[in-house]
């Protein structure tokens, strides 16, 4: 069965949010919703999870599932507003992430200096997916496919002939989410998305990301046949010796992401915002260098 999927785009993280289901009426997953977020003022809104929340409504849509690939380093998750909102209505939805998180958790617990008031045990998540588990979603059925190497809590969720591959892959021009945050592994990637490769080829990957040249639009969905013949960086031929060379010779040229701190510190709890300090202020946590 092919879903029912509306993607929603994210511009000022080039991040791509996917509401699917069976139609109206139906249950539903949200995967990786996206909370607005300006550093310079510290505002943070709800407007794009607003956008998502209302075709939810729009469609009668009963969601089940607030599903994230990984652990983002470049956007802050809606998924906890979501999950209030929702639960506020009277349909709760449970949050879940690849197994993977909890490595992911010790890293940044120690990292930002948290508390014993921080579990790394996954424990914010409602569910954490193993590889090859099943959920179920009305008459679909939601498959895990671990693809780790990006991070090590890299998750694909395969839906019908619908594959999210998170920052796994991008479109082919941007070619390969980069492998040097800690946990990343390029050659893990690599075996990660020849799994995806070999995916039957009338599958559709739906992307977390893409970033366009400025006269073009950007893609949320790529078909497979051209993603493993065109993918700037990893085709189907590309020898895995050749792919990590590529891989991290431009992974020690790009900068730090924009919102990697503020993104994590939000993003391992499940999109939870950090406990307010004492006078009921939410503040984040940047560890200097110095």
């Amino acid at each position: 069965m092919s879903p029912v999927i509306q993607s929603f785009f994210h511009a000022a993280t080039n991040t791509w949010s996917h509401l699917v289901s069976c139609g109206d009426g139906t249950a539903a997953a949200v995967i990786d919703p996206v909370l607005d977020f300006d550093p310079a003022n510290g505002r943070v809104s709800t407007e794009s999870a607003q956008a998502l929340l209302a075709a939810v409504h729009a469609h009668g849509l009963r969601v089940e599932w607030l599903l994230e690939t990984h652990a983002h380093a470049d956007h802050l998750s809606a998924a906890d507003w979501l999950r209030r909102e929702l639960g506020a209505e009277g349909h709760p939805a449970r949050t879940a992430i690849g197994a993977g998180i909890v490595t992911v958790q010790r890293h940044w617990k120690s990292v930002f200096g948290l508390g014993d008031d921080f579990a790394p045990d996954g424990s914010d998540f409602d569910h954490l997916v193993a590889d090859g588990e099943r959920l179920p979603l009305g008459d679909l059925t939601i498959e895990a496919l671990a693809t780790p190497g990006h991070t090590s809590d890299g998750m694909s969720y395969r839906i019908g002939d619908a594959v999210f591959v998170g920052d796994t892959v991008f479109s082919p021009a941007a070619g390969t989410g980069r492998c040097d945050f800690p946990g990343g592994d390029a050659a893990l990637q690599f075996r990660s998305i020849q799994r995806l490769y070999a995916l039957p080829e009338s599958t559709r990957l739906y992307l977390c990301h893409d970033y366009p040249p400025r006269d073009a639009e950007p893609r949320d969905v790529v078909d497979l046949v051209e993603q493993r013949s065109g993918n700037a960086q990893l085709r189907r031929d590309t020898a895995e010796s050749d792919y990590v060379a590529r891989r991290q010779a431009r992974d020690a040229t790009l900068p730090v992401p924009r919102l990697l701190y503020p993104a994590l510190q939000v993003n391992i709890r499940a999109g939870r915002l950090p406990p307010a300090a004492d006078n009921g202020t939410v503040y984040l946590r940047i560890p200097l260098r110095v």
